[in-house]
């Protein structure tokens, strides 16, 4: 989240688009009504009507997969209607930034794009630049080339008779759309957009939120209170894994994963250190170096910032389509593993295309699954369609300590860094993740000691140590607190920075005095700030606040935030060139002549002296943005699997781009397989199940797969509600108990009906007995191509009565 929970209720009018917060999300929607109580609009756009929809001012239902339609043609409305916050938009984004004369756009495919590799050539897209490197402007936004009229010319294409013929949506709902979101473009209002899964787990998931993002900087609702792009997480700490590396192409603090070729650190930080001679410009990752020099220090600490990274792994690219999960579950498939460490997730239900991700698990030689309880992964060889005696992997299940019997952090989506004590005792000889870690770190360390083996340094070098404290038997183990510190990272001698003198093992106070020479750690720079010498702040609970804070929500002591406690993210965009805010009566900072009160300022420097997007390379928030997999503007593209042979807007059906496994079918239009099927979750379970499914009264309350249908398709079909069905797909069918209910409606597409099939994806054949299996034996194995993620959500399926012989 840019912003945080409980600063939606300063919204005047909140989107609720790829998420069904009420239920999924509930103390986020408290402060969503708490808005609505203010007289702030709410509308659910979605492809089924929930408890979201029923407690919004407005439902305005979508096919599953045609957001960016819906989204482009609300770029079309703003731009035509001129409902843009023009001073914001010419001033703080990239609008009147000039294109260079390589860009090109033709029938749905940009410049650079080559049909051998799939893939896209980015210097086609590059700003035209001055002869100091820093790029062209035309503040009047009349140049044919600036970004401004590229978007114009662009987005005119997304007509509201093309959109809402595409996406199902009817020309008056999307007015009602556009009009009420749209009126948020001026100075004193705020307009936000709440999404999650449903925006994400698309082959353009990506492209959904870059969609929406420029909307909010074209209205001015990025930096604001009440405004911002905040992703609802699935999971209490899904924002922590990703801000310490739960992904392949990045390192703890968003740094890149080394590629190979990249010999020397000197190298690494050359490549990926963004330099500009704008004045103006903060551009904030110019510190990569310093950045980079002290999480290497906290990992090896022994050695040099250039010594320890020669011990970092190195990837060939940054490519989703070779490191994410599909192609790695591929490759386990084709038997190129020979073992997997499956950590606190279980593939067999979780994974896109399961019976294949089953299968490839049994071509391992061993695989270690580490839960709280057996569930489809640990189990996987005896599950359906499997033979034991065939099954040559060789299983190994470790029970590990569950949340509330263990201390440390989680971030949550608003990026507070909270801390959590430990409350019973874990069962029996059971540990926690940490000290799991750290056992095998010993062993394996003293294995190379006394076997010695291929390049042990990596291991052997490794400061595991530097997270552990003495426990009463003089041995060194896992502390959550101590590994705190280390985020935070010290200072490793006794050093002078910014005039300021510091003892070695002193805590860094920010991560402003971060270092190149290896005379400060920090596990992640993002966290420097959060345990000083005194204090741990997440543990923070104190709810003291000035008036300017009270007025927007603000308690800044209470726990901490990243980065340095600010709680809104490019807060420097609320305030004009004088540091005075464009919404007074809910300010987020302010200059009063000597100094920014309110927030933590997004840079203490003087209200007109630097360009507010501090993390951006220019300064401005990016309208087009070159640098993703799929083009520099989001464009329209069917699902990998979808009900139509064209749409309206270009001849190029699919992104070129998406992630893929080459030879495996698809459905499109086939008459197989009619139906449009998507995922989501209920309140009752959590992710798979493997933890929800063994509580008694959870299972009495959802106890098996169901599969909701609108009263059109059960009568085109003959189903009764609660009856036995099959949903199938080219992969694979499960059986499920039919749900018909009104709250899903079929599409109209280009005057045909489209009908969908909605099912939740926790169920599995281990628990509870009869529950159903998982949802994903019937999805995709394709997904985004900057991320990876699987298309969850758009996929057809066809659904009839179950018959003997059904799975």
């Amino acid at each position: 989240m840019t912003n945080h929970w409980n600063d939606l209720q300063n919204s005047d009018c909140i989107l609720i688009m790829g998420s069904n917060a009420a239920e999924n999300h509930p103390i986020s929607f408290k402060w969503a009504v708490k808005a609505q109580k203010r007289g702030a609009k709410i509308i659910h756009v979605d492809p089924r009507f929930t408890r979201t929809s029923a407690r919004s001012d407005a439902y305005i239902p979508l096919r599953s997969g045609t957001d960016i339609a819906v989204l482009g043609g609300m770029i079309n409305y703003l731009i035509k209607n001129k409902r843009y916050f023009h001073k914001y938009m010419v001033d703080y984004t990239n609008a009147s930034f000039i294109v260079g004369k390589d860009f090109d756009f033709k029938d749905g495919l940009f410049s650079g794009f080559d049909s051998k590799t799939n893939s896209y050539d980015k210097s086609k897209w590059a700003f035209e630049v001055d002869d100091k490197g820093i790029p062209k402007q035309d503040k009047s936004l009349q140049d044919p080339n600036c970004v401004f009229q590229i978007l114009k010319k662009h987005y005119a294409r997304y007509t509201p008779e093309k959109v809402s013929s595409i996406s199902g949506v009817s020309v008056k709902d999307l007015e009602l759309l556009y009009d009420t979101y749209t009126a948020t473009g001026k100075p004193n209002k705020a307009g936000t957009i709440m999404y999650a899964m449903g925006w994400t787990q698309h082959s353009v998931g990506v492209q959904n939120i870059r969609a929406m993002a420029m909307i909010q900087l074209m209205l001015g609702n990025i930096g604001i209170a009440g405004g911002g792009v905040n992703a609802l997480r699935g999971e209490c700490n899904v924002q922590g894994s990703t801000d310490y590396a739960l992904l392949y192409h990045i390192l703890p603090g968003y740094l890149k994963t080394p590629l190979a070729g990249q010999d020397s650190l000197e190298q690494y930080n050359n490549t990926y250190t963004p330099k500009s001679n704008d004045p103006e410009s903060a551009n904030w990752w110019q510190h990569y170096p310093k950045y980079s020099a002290s999480l290497i220090k906290a990992m090896y600490s022994e050695d040099t910032p250039e010594q320890g990274y020669q011990y970092l792994p190195r990837l060939d690219n940054h490519k989703a389509s070779q490191y994410s999960w599909i192609p790695l579950i591929d490759r386990m498939y084709e038997g190129k593993f020979s073992g997997s460490l499956i950590w606190g997730m279980n593939p067999a239900c979780s994974s896109s295309d399961s019976v294949k991700t089953r299968k490839a698990l049994g071509k391992l030689d061993w695989m270690v699954n580490v839960n709280l309880f057996q569930c489809e992964t640990s189990d996987f060889w005896k599950g359906p369609d499997m033979d034991p005696k065939k099954i040559k992997t060789e299983t190994f299940f470790i029970p590990c300590a569950s949340a509330i019997e263990k201390e440390g952090s989680v971030s949550n989506s608003g990026r507070w860094m909270q801390w959590r004590y430990k409350g019973p005792d874990a069962f029996g000889d059971v540990m926690t993740d940490g000290h799991y870690f750290h056992e095998i770190w010993e062993e394996l360390k003293a294995l190379y000691e006394k076997e010695g083996g291929a390049y042990p340094e990596p291991i052997t070098h490794l400061s595991f140590d530097n997270m552990c404290e003495e426990n009463d038997h003089g041995h060194m183990e896992f502390s959550a607190r101590k590994t705190a510190k280390l985020c935070n990272g010290w200072f490793t001698r006794d050093v002078e920075v910014k005039g300021k003198k510091f003892k070695k093992g002193q805590q860094v106070p920010s991560f402003a005095y971060l270092q190149t020479d290896g005379s400060t750690t920090s596990g992640n720079w993002l966290y420097c700030n959060s345990v000083t010498d005194d204090e741990n702040k997440s543990m923070r609970h104190d709810a003291s606040q000035t008036k300017e804070q009270a007025n927007i929500g603000l308690f800044p002591n209470w726990t901490w935030c990243w980065p340095v406690n600010r709680r809104i993210l490019y807060n420097r965009a609320s305030v004009d060139e004088k540091g005075q805010p464009w919404a007074p009566k809910k300010a987020v900072i302010k200059w009063n002549g000597s100094k920014w009160i309110g927030d933590v300022p997004d840079g203490g420097w003087k209200p007109g002296t630097r360009h507010p997007f501090i993390m951006r390379k220019n300064g401005f928030g990016q309208l087009y943005g070159p640098g993703r997999a799929d083009g520099p503007l989001p464009e329209y593209y069917e699902p990998l699997e979808c009900p139509v042979k064209t749409h309206p807007f270009s001849k190029t059906l699919h992104n070129p781009t998406a992630v893929q496994i080459k030879g495996e079918e698809k459905a499109v239009c086939d008459p197989r397989f009619p139906f449009v099927g998507t995922t989501y979750r209920v309140t009752e379970h959590w992710q798979t199940g493997s933890m929800t499914r063994w509580q008694d009264w959870l299972v009495e309350a959802e106890p098996q797969m169901f599969v909701e249908i609108s009263p059109e398709l059960a009568k085109l079909r003959g189903i009764e509600n609660g009856e036995k069905v099959t949903v199938e797909s080219v992969r694979g069918s499960l059986w499920a108990i039919a749900m018909v209910t009104e709250r899903i409606q079929p599409y109209n597409i280009n005057g045909t009906d489209v009908h969908m099939v909605g099912m939740p994806w926790h169920y599995g054949w281990v628990t509870p007995i009869n529950g159903g299996d998982s949802a994903n034996i019937v999805t995709p194995n394709v997904g985004d191509p900057n991320t990876g993620i699987p298309e969850y959500k758009a996929f057809m399926v066809n659904i009839r009565k179950w018959k003997e012989g059904d799975k």
